[in-house]
């Protein structure tokens, strides 16, 4: 990066620098006895160019739209567009959350995103006794196509991306968004957006289980294949580290455990689908988390887009410069978070969200301050959708692309970031892949060592949580509106079900559940077996139920 007149001239400088901080010190103590990051990288007080004396501009660093994609995919960045404003919603009923949607849209909001409810999450039905007082509680509750027809009601599919998250039963969902779109006479060729899909971080990290692993791998197999062919613009994959940084993993783990979780993936469809890497590798997407600690997210941002390009150039010898990008949406960090003095949680978030841009994120939700209390009010949810429209409008941070690059900190910092990251990569890579650390439980023991570590340091005072071990107010009294779902939801979605369950030809569900019944079997591509389904009022439970006979259940080990 610089030449030995530079290096030699900074050594000099710095030295003089370093008797001058001695004199300092001695007066004036450093405050702490450790600066790190929120993630525990130690802080050095000052960088220079001896930190990056061992860069090669070329291959390191280089321009937006080149190899290695550092400084970003588009070569014009954000002045070419800005990234996607999501708000994740759902909220009771698939009426009520359209209407939510509609809302959203309304103020400028680019792209949908889906929370669904606990039963949905799990492939559970709103009539299961499993589902009792959980209907609609934390997102929107799904149970046939005709909930999900009311769901995107007024919403050109073809004109709109939408997000869902939702992981065990993706191929269901997916299938039902697939059917809607023809209903709606749009080709599956024109819609667009993502199912997050991602069963690797749930056996990690979030724990919405069905499945064993191996199989759960093949649904999603299943999907990607289907994708390649038929639905091009459409993201089959949200390869997720944010739960892995919300479980209480570090930055370093969530880059790490996420990218190896990509490797897997790509792995999986290569041996089980023969397709060539460069014919789905560009529509995978990934999925971070802007924690609080501003440099380290970027760093982090920075080093996952670097560290992917190599993985599809060097090990999976990808061809076609879009499989090298890393496309990734962010949301700021729920766990960082607070209920006492909620207010604090509009300055966290609005720092969270400027880290992501610079970091180069092309989609992004911000948390609402309530999000720690109770689904998040329509006030709420306007201020965090304004947070993203001030830093795109107001703060000049779009001007220019990646205006951090160069940073002595900044480039030392994403060095340090990847070259950790590559070390939890090989030592997974020697444990036979994520699916043997999993059945290892290595995974989940370092996210939970890494947990209560950061616990002991808010409770010992070594790191601040304003409002919770400093500033702290003993009689707050904040008015927050408590968003709450009524219990009648629940009595208004089962009488639905039972309903559409009355109506519908039920031989004809009953085909459907045994013909994907037959190719689970056979190991066959399960999605048009599902969209048929779907579309003959199969419920979300049925279809998965089939999944739980044919390939079992998993149970969690519960590794201590």
């Amino acid at each position: 990066m610089f030449d030995k007149d530079v290096l030699g001239e900074s050594k000099k400088l710095r030295e003089k620098w370093e008797e001058e901080v001695k004199k300092t010190v001695a007066k004036h103590a450093d405050q702490k006895e450790e600066w790190t990051t929120v993630s525990d990288l130690e802080i050095k007080r000052i960088y220079g160019p001896e930190d990056l004396k061992n860069m090669n501009f070329k291959d390191d660093i280089g321009y937006p739209g080149q190899y290695p994609f550092l400084r970003g995919n588009q070569a014009t960045g954000y002045r070419g567009k800005n990234w996607t404003f999501r708000m994740f919603s759902g909220m009771g009923t698939a009426v009520e959350t359209n209407k939510r949607w509609h809302y959203l849209l309304s103020t400028g909001q680019t792209g949908l995103s889906t929370a669904f409810d606990f039963p949905t999450l799990m492939g559970y039905d709103s009539d299961s006794k499993k589902s009792r007082g959980e209907v609609g509680k934390c997102g929107v509750a799904i149970d046939t196509i005709e909930d999900f027809q009311d769901l995107i009601k007024g919403i050109p599919l073809d004109k709109i991306s939408t997000s869902m998250t939702i992981n065990p039963p993706a191929t269901v969902l997916w299938a039902m968004y697939c059917a809607c779109a023809e209903k709606q006479g749009v080709p599956l060729n024109k819609i667009s957006g993502t199912i997050q899909n991602d069963m690797l971080k749930e056996f990690i990290a979030q724990k919405t289980f069905m499945c064993p692993p191996e199989p759960s791998v093949k649904l999603i197999s299943d999907t990607v294949e289907f994708g390649s062919k038929y639905v091009p613009k459409w993201n089959t994959i949200s390869i997720s580290g944010y739960h892995i940084r919300e479980a209480g993993a570090t930055a370093v783990q969530e880059l790490a455990f996420t990218l190896r979780d990509g490797i897997e993936y790509v792995d999986d469809v290569i041996k089980r689908k023969g397709l060539d890497v460069d014919e789905f590798a560009p529509r995978l997407s990934f999925f971070f988390n802007s924690h609080i600690d501003f440099f380290e997210e970027i760093a982090k941002m920075r080093a996952a887009r670097r560290m992917w390009a190599k993985i599809m150039k060097e090990r999976f010898h990808a061809k076609d410069p879009r499989s090298l990008w890393m496309r990734f949406h962010t949301q700021t960090a729920g766990s960082s978070l607070t209920a006492q003095q909620p207010y604090n949680n509009v300055i966290r978030t609005a720092t969270e969200a400027l880290a992501a841009v610079l970091g180069g994120t092309q989609s992004l939700h911000t948390n609402s301050l309530d999000e720690v209390l109770c689904l998040p009010s329509d006030h709420a949810v306007q201020i965090a959708l304004r947070t993203q429209q001030i830093i795109a409008d107001e703060t000049g941070v779009t001007n220019t692309i990646d205006p951090l690059a160069g940073s002595y900190f900044v480039e030392s910092l994403t060095n340090e970031m990847e070259e950790k990251a590559w070390e939890y990569i090989n030592k997974i890579d020697d444990m036979g892949g994520m699916i043997a650390a999993i059945d290892k439980g290595y995974p989940q023991m370092e996210i939970s060592d890494a947990a209560f570590k950061f616990q002991k340091q808010i409770d010992d005072k070594k790191k601040i949580l304003v409002g919770v071990n400093k500033y702290v107010e003993e009689n707050e009294n904040v008015d927050i509106p408590v968003i709450q779902i009524d219990e009648a939801v629940e009595e208004e979605q089962v009488k639905r079900l039972a309903e559409v369950k009355r109506k519908r030809d039920n031989r004809k569900v009953l085909s459907c559940l045994n013909d994907i019944k037959n190719v689970c079997k056979k190991g066959e591509n399960v999605m048009p077996y599902c969209i048929e389904a779907v579309k003959n009022y199969a419920t979300v439970q049925e279809i998965c139920d089939v999944y739980r006979e044919v390939y079992g259940e998993y149970h969690d080990p519960g590794i201590y």
